[in-house]
């Protein structure tokens, strides 16, 4: 059996926000237009089952405000191919896809978010891959003991 593993999943909410991902048919929407090489390898590697931080970017505060799970594993990105789309990538081609997705679905909100700042705050959270100067990456890995210091200060909000 393959260990589940934890990642972090950025989103601005203006685009789509946890809700929308709660509205989505069955809950569940794939995760497309990641055109970051080093975001993609993450979704590579993730397996079904994986646990998603949903984080929405470029809000007020930004915050980890949901939880999501991995329910279909790596494919080809079709927005890749689609000279329509924003994230239409003319280098990329059917034969060779250089963009992937996975499909994520909705677990739950969380009883309250969680800014950044707040996050910033834990000594225990130092070295989390979201806290480090100059993190942008959109998909990015949690280690076990970050995923249970946050579901911990959830419940108790220290």
């Amino acid at each position: 059996m393959v260990p589940k593993k934890y990642w972090l999943m950025k989103s601005e909410p203006s685009t789509f926000s946890i809700d929308d991902l709660r509205r989505s048919p069955n809950r569940t929407t794939c995760w497309d237009g990641v055109r970051n090489y080093q975001a993609r390898n993450f979704m590579r590697s993730m397996t079904v089952g994986d646990q998603v931080l949903f984080y929405h970017s470029n809000a007020d505060p930004p915050a980890v405000v949901g939880i999501a799970r991995v329910v279909k594993t790596v494919y080809p990105d079709p927005t890749q191919f689609d000279k329509k789309n924003k994230h239409y990538d003319p280098a990329s081609k059917p034969a060779q896809p250089r963009w992937d997705m996975v499909d994520i679905t909705y677990v739950r909100h969380l009883q309250r978010s969680m800014s950044l700042d707040e996050l910033r705050g834990e000594a225990k959270l130092k070295g989390m891959i979201l806290l480090q100067k100059g993190s942008r990456l959109s998909v990015q890995p949690v280690t076990p003991h970050e995923w249970q210091h946050i579901l911990n200060l959830e419940k108790t909000g220290a």
